[in-house]
């Protein structure tokens, strides 16, 4: 299937190469085909970029902290972030699941945002740095689910306020830690572990050690900058939607509803073929992921190609389909 994908790079659903990987509860397996940008061959444990999977950590963080009782996602998010996006009273709940109404950044702003890092694509951005950058007009919280990345800069700011510690300090310490995860990087506090896949983000020049560079990473970092390999994008959707990081009650409701989005999380409902689904995608400019979890075949499975903008939908649909006999 691997080699599938990297037999016609051009088409949208292809890309020059690809890692994957599978844990089961009696078994894992991982691999890899074709090159990174640079010509350099992919191992099944080189680290990329993989963006918006980012979110599901973030969400669960939030959680924990809802679970002890030191924040309540009910309560505008306002309570605890004072923010010109937050003036709208949505509820720390409406910004998990993306009905805050809060827009995503415009094209307008990512083109301001992408400026400001070409100037300087080795400085650290704070959080509260790039949401100066967001020009949309705020709508009534609680109305249809509209992604939005700003929701999760919020949420970032929102674990950092109530932890009194750097978003990644927490992160690590919470949950990756305790799923196993030491080949995860929240950049820019962390560096991916080599190999590091090669980019080459218009906006960031000569390689810095962080993919795609330093000002891209932190600037994103609360809803993309995690940094990891396949087989450890598997093993946390595996360890999360498992309930062996979050208690079992929790997970459920970042899993609930009937819409595509639950709280930090993608729904597959019945998507891939298998049974329903869990997980969430993530594109950037230089690599597209996606990790789906099906509870029901106690499986997690993710997928990184070494492209951005990728149809990796289906790529993942061939991959669930030749696992389908092994599942049971």
């Amino acid at each position: 299937m691997l080699t599938k994908v990297v037999a016609f790079p051009d088409s949208p659903s292809g890309s020059r190469g690809v890692t994957a990987a599978v844990v089961t509860d009696h078994w894992a397996w991982s691999g890899a085909a074709g090159t990174d940008i640079g010509g350099t061959a992919l191992r099944a444990d080189t680290s990329m970029a993989v963006a918006s999977i980012t979110k599901t950590f973030v969400a669960a963080e939030v959680m924990l902290l809802a679970n002890a009782g030191r924040l309540n996602l009910d309560l505008p998010l306002s309570r605890y972030v004072q923010h010109k996006l937050t003036a709208n009273n949505a509820t720390v709940r409406q910004h998990l699941s993306m009905t805050s109404g809060v827009p995503d950044f415009a094209l307008f702003d990512i083109g301001q945002i992408d400026q400001a890092i070409a100037a300087a694509p080795s400085r650290h951005w704070t959080l509260a740095e790039l949401l100066k950058h967001h020009s949309s007009a705020v709508k009534e919280p609680g109305s249809s689910y509209s992604y939005s990345d700003p929701s999760y800069v919020l949420l970032g700011l929102l674990v950092e306020k109530v932890a009194a510690q750097p978003l990644a300090t927490v992160l690590r310490r919470d949950l990756a830690a305790p799923a196993g995860l030491r080949r995860a990087a929240f950049q820019d506090a962390e560096q991916p572990k080599p190999p590091v896949a090669q980019v080459r983000n218009v906006s960031c020049g000569a390689p810095d050690g962080y993919v795609p560079c330093r000002a891209f990473a932190s600037a994103t970092a609360a809803f993309g900058g995690l940094a990891a390999d396949a087989p450890t994008v598997a093993r946390w959707g595996y360890q999360l939607y498992g309930g062996r990081v979050l208690p079992e009650n929790l997970v459920r409701e970042m899993t609930a509803g009937d819409g595509e989005y639950g709280l930090g999380t993608m729904r597959f409902t019945r998507l891939f073929g298998l049974a329903d689904a869990y997980g969430h995608g993530g594109d950037m400019p230089d690599h597209t992921s996606l990790l789906v979890v099906i509870p029901d075949k106690r499986v997690s499975i993710a997928l990184i190609l070494a492209d951005g903008g990728r149809a990796i939908g289906r790529p993942m649909g061939d991959l669930t389909e030749a696992l389908a006999p092994l599942l049971g």
